[in-house]
């Protein structure tokens, strides 16, 4: 028996509160054959919701089935090839020495550890660190929790947000070991304090310019994952992108020139990021949604829905969680959207990914400094109220799915006044400026 859908409660309840209507509801019917309602008692919330992948009388056929003679033994390993006959030469036995130890068996007697590094390629590159050399020890633990980050995680965690740190290592694995290690040691200090739930270690991967090509950036996702995941066992590992050639939908013109115009941003480049394990969550930004696609009459609503599409055509979440991530509610001072417009653009922009049962989670910025210094904000000067933020508060039911970004070292108020202010709208904060 299956509860609901993927993330019925909190994403159904969260889209009731914007007013976006769900289709397929007759899907969902007391009626339908494959509905367990009756199971669920009358007092059940409306969007909790019950269904069968395999009603009682299939799971018994089922069973009945694979505990006959005939099932039991057509499951039986077939004896003599490992192979199609068919390709030509096939093996037929297994020959040779047979390989003694498995994973978790200790070393062999005659193992000897030099303390060699990994080679790397090309020689000289960053492609490993010793995580005993990043690993910090009491007085850089000690440091760390006093420093505005550090202070940052445990305000945060009193306000009941879950804490990333959000920081920027490629700059460091450009510069060389040296800088790259002494970066890797401050993240870490900060990242092993309780109630990080993990690090992102890059923004705007293979975007703002810093690679400039796929090996490039693959040594340095590589190398960054291997190094974090061995000096904070247990802590998850992000990074955000943006996949440009998506957005398209069907136009082949239109994904042509994206792809040459964006080399390091192809879907197959971004894939190999969590099917091969290097972070536990990839968040895609919308930055190009609103204006990149327009000779193609693809609006902006159209562009974010065959983003959405193709992504969950690929199945990434079945690697890693997917976030979607946008800065275009804030303005300069403040959001200045209206009522009316908030609710339109507040159901787009974090709805709708979640609706579209692509994203897990929306992050959202609420104030950020662009190239002129101006900061640029959801809610007004000094926390004030806008109707924008307004909206955002009453996502209440899908709020635990949203995250917002704050820097410590740049408050609005106070750090803590911050953090409580953004508990009120959301469940994760990434700290970003480590």
């Amino acid at each position: 028996m299956r509860l609901g859908l993927r993330r019925m409660v909190t994403v159904l309840a969260g889209v009731a509160v914007l007013g976006v209507g769900l289709p397929g509801a007759s899907a969902l019917a007391e009626e339908d054959p494959r509905s367990c309602n009756d199971l669920l008692g009358a007092d059940r919330p409306a969007y909790v919701v019950c269904r069968w992948m395999a009603t009682p009388e299939e799971a018994r056929d089922t069973a009945l089935f694979w505990l006959s003679g005939d099932a039991m033994e057509s499951a039986l390993p077939s004896e003599g090839a490992y192979c199609d006959p068919q390709d030509g030469d096939c093996l037929k036995e297994v020959t040779g020495e047979p390989i003694e130890g498995g994973e978790g068996d200790p070393l062999p007697e005659d193992y000897v550890d030099d303390g060699a590094k990994p080679e790397c390629d090309p020689p000289g590159s960053a492609c490993y660190v010793d995580p005993d050399e990043v690993k910090a020890d009491e007085a850089a633990a000690a440091a760390a929790k006093e420093s505005d980050t550090g202070r940052a995680v445990s305000a945060a965690v009193e306000s009941r947000l879950r804490v990333w740190v959000n920081t920027e290592l490629a700059d460091d694995w450009k510069a060389g070991d040296e800088a790259y290690t002494a970066a890797l040691k401050r993240v870490v200090a900060v990242a092993a304090q309780p109630g990080v739930v993990g690090v992102r270690f890059t923004s705007q991967l293979g975007y703002n310019g810093t690679f400039t090509d796929l090996d490039e950036i693959n040594r340095f996702v590589t190398a960054t994952s291997k190094s974090l995941r061995e000096a904070l066992p247990g802590k998850k590992l992000a990074l955000h992108t943006v996949v440009p050639e998506l957005a398209c939908g069907a136009v082949e013109e239109c994904k042509a020139e994206m792809r040459e115009k964006y080399p390091l941003l192809v879907p197959e480049q971004v894939e190999t990021y969590v099917r091969g394990g290097a972070v536990d969550q990839l968040a895609v930004d919308g930055v190009l949604l609103g204006q990149a696609y327009s000779r193609w009459k693809i609006d902006a609503e159209q562009a974010q829905r065959n983003q959405w599409v193709q992504i969950k055509a690929r199945a990434w979440d079945a690697f890693a969680q997917v976030a979607a991530e946008d800065a275009s509610l804030a303005a300069p001072g403040g959001s200045r959207l209206t009522a009316a417009q908030a609710e339109k653009i507040v159901a787009a922009r974090v709805a709708m990914p979640l609706l579209d049962d692509a994203a897990e989670t929306v992050n959202v910025w609420t104030r950020w400094t662009d190239a002129k210094g101006e900061v640029h904000r959801v809610y007004g000067e000094g926390l004030a109220a806008t109707p924008t933020w307004d909206r955002l508060k009453a996502l209440d039911e899908v709020r635990q799915r949203l995250a917002t970004f704050y820097d410590p070292a740049a408050p609005e108020v106070d750090v803590k006044s911050d953090l409580a202010k953004l508990a009120e709208a959301f469940g994760t904060v990434y700290l970003t400026g480590t």
